[in-house]
């Protein structure tokens, strides 16, 4: 967790610089901030001004901590029962071989670490709020249903929000933002990118990753100055706009995972059938889609509001408090059988 701390630390002194804070007097208040367990090795990424005043004035109450009880279990069971589940297609590819599999296949195996990583992520960030609700804190949001964007522009801006705030906060409008004109508003955004690769990891596949993404969001801003905006939100536009999302930020997510770049060069050949292999045998996506397809039509629904919207229905309700209460067991049974789950965002 030390990008997070460090990050952590790092606004507090900028903002303390700056004079839009207060140096804190207190050593225990400051070492609370830094330290604070729920958050403090994947996020939320938390500035001192927005918990300051709750260092000082909080309460634990029972409602929080019942509150902050069902956030952690929905985010209990994205991890447990969708990213666990959903990762374990992309490690039998792994286990496979890129060389010796269909090109059907390298797509639900990438479509399978897409959602791993989003529920990974998203499930470790709804614990670390619940935990928070609990000791009397409230944090952040960190993700807004990123895959319902239309741009690879918007999914940033739903994605880790907490990061992009960073970033944009301490680097972007420093560097003077989008108020320059549009070269030195695409020079900013190539620095906060390189940046953003350099901080995931110092090997050539996360470069890769953000220039697709830095490249992606320049385009799509000239489209946009040019009027493409106006018609991406309206009909069938929009649709192919999703579509658009849909497949090219797994196409990045296979840059992000794949540190070797001869293995990369594998495994987008097959993605795009550049590189024919050896196929293992005839139908072994039908195969995969036969073991994972509920897994995948789970974690689709999923990527939409429809489930927060539910959970904020029922939550309060008996039904509701029923399926948590079982959500939240089914999850301890899962940990027990499965042993070691380790957080995939994790490794970056």
């Amino acid at each position: 967790g030390i990008s997070f701390y460090t990050f952590q630390i790092t606004s507090y002194l900028i903002d303390v610089y700056k004079r839009k804070i207060r140096a804190e007097q207190d050593m225990m208040r400051l070492g609370a901030y830094l330290t604070m367990f729920p958050q403090l090795i994947a996020g939320p990424i938390v500035t001192y001004s927005e918990v300051r005043g709750q260092l000082r004035r909080r309460k634990i109450t029972f409602m929080g901590c019942n509150h902050g009880l069902q956030i952690f279990t929905l985010g209990l069971g994205f991890k447990v029962l969708l990213a666990n589940q959903l990762g374990n297609l992309w490690e039998d590819i792994q286990t496979i071989g890129y060389e010796s599999i269909s090109t059907p296949l390298a797509w639900l195996g990438i479509l399978a670490f897409s959602l791993q990583i989003y529920f990974d992520f998203y499930g470790y960030s709804l614990m670390a709020v619940g935990l928070g609700r609990m000791l009397g804190f409230r944090l952040p949001e960190n993700f807004r249903n990123p895959y319902m964007a239309c741009t690879v522009r918007e999914f940033y801006r739903r994605w880790h929000m907490t990061l992009g705030r960073w970033f944009a906060r301490y680097v972007y409008i420093p560097l003077g933002g989008n108020r320059k004109g549009e070269f030195r508003t695409s020079c900013n955004l190539l620095a906060v990118w390189f940046l953003t690769s350099i901080w995931h990891g110092n090997t050539p596949n996360f470069m890769i990753w953000g220039m697709l993404l830095w490249l992606a969001i320049v385009v799509e801003r000239q489209l946009k100055a040019w009027g493409a905006g106006r018609w991406v939100k309206k009909g069938p536009a929009r649709v192919l706009s999703h579509l658009y999302v849909w497949a090219f930020i797994p196409i990045t997510w296979v840059c992000f995972d794949i540190t070797d770049i001869a293995q990369l060069q594998i495994y987008l050949g097959r993605m795009f059938h550049v590189f024919p292999g050896q196929v293992v045998g005839v139908g072994d996506w039908q195969k995969a889609l036969t073991d994972y397809g509920g897994l995948f039509a789970a974690g689709a629904i999923a990527c939409t509001p429809a489930v927060g919207n539910l959970f904020r229905k029922l939550k309060d309700t008996l039904p509701g408090i029923v399926l948590l209460a079982a959500l939240f067991w089914l999850c301890i049974w899962r940990l027990q059988v499965e042993g070691c789950n380790p957080f995939k965002y994790l490794d970056f």
